[in-house]
This record gives C-alpha cells, sequence and structure tokens, in this order.
C-alpha cells in the first residue's frame, strides 16, 4: 500500500534523519527508498567504496529519453558548536519559518518532490529523481551518480538542481577546488627554534599567501564575465586549520583546508597552480633545515563549475515555470557542474535562502516551502502534456 505524506510531514522525516558528511546516510536512503517502492517504483543504489553512504535514484513515467531530473543532496552540515535556540534534527515552525537543519540546503526541497509522487501519473515526458551523498564536504556523490544514471536510466534532456535560489533560475556557478595542505616540520624547543621547522608558522605563511591573492583579485578590474557573481572575483578560503603539540615546541605537524571558488574566467585553475608553485618553494626551504620536514598539498574534490548554455532546455523548461527571465549566477558549487559536465543540460532553481544555509537556527519560510510545491506541480503538469 503505498505511503501518503504531506511535503510537511516528509520535512519532519527527513530532518530527524542527522545526515552530517562524517556519518552513514544509510537510514535516509533506507526510508526513501522504502517510501518510492511503496509506490511502486523501482529505485537503484550506487554506494561509495566504504558502503556506508549511497547515491539512490529512479525514474517516473515512459522508459524513453528527454525527461528531467530532479537533483539533489542529502547530506548536510554539522551543527557542532553553533547556537541553536531549537533542536536542530526536529522541524519546528514559528513566525511563519520552518526551522531544523537541512530545511533550506536541501531537505525542504527533497520533501516537496517526494510529496509530489503520487502526482507523477499519466507522464509523456519522464521524471527522474537523483539524490547525492557527500555534496557538502566537496560534491563528491555527484560524480559517481552522474555516471550509474548513464548505465541505468533512459537519457534525459533537462537537469533542474533544486539548491536554494529563492526559485530564481541560476544558469552559472563557479567552480570549487577543496584542497588539504599538511605542512611537516620538525620538533625542537622553541628557544632554539632556528635549528627545528615550525610546521604552524609555515602554515601561517602559505595562508598569508592565500590573503594577498584574494586582495590582489578584489581589487583589479571586473571581467564583465563575472559580473553575475557574487563576489566578482575568484576566492580563496581558509575555513579549518589545526596544528601544534605546546607553545614551547615548534609544531611537527599542521593541518589546513582551502577551498578556491572560481570564476568563469579562472576555471583554468590558475590560482591553485600558483598556489602550488609557492608551495613547492616553501617545501625546499624547510627541507634545507630538515629534510623529513615538508609541505604536502591535494586537491581532495575538484567540483567543476557550471555554465551558462546556448539554447538550453533546462534554462527553458525552468523559465517557463518559473516565470524568472532575469540572469543569475551565484558563487557556491552544486552537483549541476557534474551533471552539466556529463552532457546534461542543466539549471539550479528551488525554493529557500542560500543565506540562511549552514547557519545555526537554518529555516524556509513557510512561503517559500509552498512555492516549491507550486513548482514541482506546474513542473508534473508539464510533463504530463
Amino acid at each position: 500500500m503505498p505511503q501518503i505524506l504531506t511535503a510537511r510531514e516528509l520535512l519532519d522525516r527527513l530532518v530527524a534523519f542527522p545526515t552530517v558528511s562524517r556519518t552513514s546516510n544509510l537510514g535516509i536512503v533506507d526510508f526513501i527508498e522504502e517510501y518510492l517502492e511503496s509506490h511502486g517504483i523501482t529505485c537503484h543504489r550506487d554506494y561509495d567504496e566504504t558502503g556506508e553512504k549511497a547515491n539512490l535514484f529512479c525514474h517516473f513515467g515512459p522508459e524513453i529519453e528527454g525527461g528531467v531530473v530532479l537533483s539533489a543532496h542529502l547530506d548536510v552540515v554539522p551543527v557542532d558548536g553553533q547556537d541553536w535556540a531549537s533542536d536542530p534534527w526536529v522541524v519546528e515552525e514559528r513566525d511563519g519559518r520552518l526551522y531544523g537543519r537541512g530545511t533550506t540546503d536541501m531537505k525542504g526541497f527533497v520533501a516537496t518532490v517526494l510529496a509530489a509522487v503520487p502526482q507523477m501519473v499519466h507522464l509523456k515526458r519522464p521524471i527522474q529523481i537523483a539524490l547525492s551523498y557527500d555534496e557538502e564536504v566537496g560534491l563528491i556523490g555527484a560524480r559517481p551518480l552522474v555516471d550509474a544514471m548513464k548505465g541505468k536510466l533512459p537519457r534525459a534532456n533537462a537537469v533542474l538542481v533544486g539548491e536554494p535560489t529563492g526559485l530564481r533560475v541560476v544558469s552559472g556557478h563557479k567552480s570549487c577546488d577543496a584542497v588539504e595542505v599538511h605542512v611537516t616540520g620538525h620538533e625542537v624547543h622553541s628557544s632554539i627554534h632556528d635549528q627545528g621547522v615550525s610546521a604552524v608558522m609555515t602554515a601561517a605563511r602559505l595562508v598569508e599567501w592565500l590573503r594577498k591573492r584574494n586582495a590582489e583579485n578584489r581589487a583589479a578590474p571586473v571581467d564583465e564575465r563575472n559580473a553575475l557573481f557574487d563576489p566578482p572575483y575568484t576566492t580563496l578560503h581558509v575555513g579549518l586549520i589545526h596544528g601544534g603539540t605546546a607553545h614551547n615546541i615548534t609544531a611537527k605537524d599542521c593541518w589546513f583546508s582551502v577551498d578556491i571558488r572560481n570564476v568563469s574566467t579562472d576555471m583554468d585553475g590558475r590560482h591553485f597552480n600558483d598556489f602550488s608553485v609557492f608551495c613547492a618553494e616553501v617545501d625546499a626551504e624547510v627541507k634545507a633545515v630538515h629534510p623529513d620536514a615538508g609541505v604536502e598539498v591535494r586537491v581532495n574534490a575538484p567540483g567543476p563549475g557550471m555554465a551558462p548554455e546556448l539554447d538550453s532546455p533546462a534554462e527553458e523548461l525552468a523559465r517557463r515555470i518559473t516565470g524568472d527571465n532575469a540572469r543569475h549566477a551565484v558563487s557556491y558549487g552544486t552537483d549541476g557542474g557534474w551533471f552539466q559536465t556529463g552532457g546534461y543540460s542543466t539549471v539550479v532553481c528551488g525554493p529557500g535562502d542560500i543565506a540562511l544555509a549552514h547557519q545555526p537556527n537554518e529555516y524556509i519560510t513557510v512561503e517559500q516551502f509552498e512555492a516549491g510545491q507550486a513548482f514541482l506541480h506546474k513542473l508534473i503538469k508539464h510533463c504530463q502534456e
């Protein structure tokens, strides 16, 4: 017997799964798969190498090409250290807002999609659902998801990524390189620090290089091809750093993470390449002090950008449904970059405000949540005509 749940009931159930990227997502995948199978839908899983996480995708309607993919990710960012006014894993409605981790990014969209499943009948154009793991830590699940879908489902004509855009049609976003840096030092007492190598102080030199490059990018004239981005230049950001043993010992290790968000004119990777060259220079310097010291740099998860397309089926469809004819680009990355790289026409369009994502007391307004449901109803009607 099919499970019939409202969008709000589904949102409650989805948010209750604490799907931060450091944990398995199989609980939420099991729930969604059981819900879809209760409606007679065959689901496909694509597991990561650990078997603890999985992408999930399925197909509605005739087994023909030319359909629409509704894309979303199931993971959320952690709530550690954030000051929440309510339980982040329980949806709470206050003043026309639905609070909870992932309500905006992006379980609100997933809930509206699943709630619309009973309406996905008598389709002349197929609808596919594609749900990924580990988007928040570098778009990791999207690449194998796209490959797996190509092997099992008819080719779709358009992909709508439901990241929060306020239901504006976004046709371009920056690429994002998630970079990990490990600096190895040589421990000595700080009173003779010139005989050792401080990993922390060496890392500080590298971080300062990134700060200076940001300042240079900010001061440079804006290329018109990048004008829609906010900010309209490539940013290099250090989000995490840790290292050291004690205040009077030159640090043996220091690790920090960098995300490089490239505008359209910088997607050749020049900023990462320049940073890598500087790291190599510093590596040679510290090895001259002690051979065990060094700098290791690796790209953890390159995330391709998404470029505006000529004669885009996805853009034409999204504009027809939303009525939005303005041009929009965003600075955050999405799974859309991997779909476009895989040859799919792709746009980003979903309910909610990205400024509320990742924040304590994350919420989606009831108005936007309902607008997302109306968006899905219009899409389904389009696919039935």
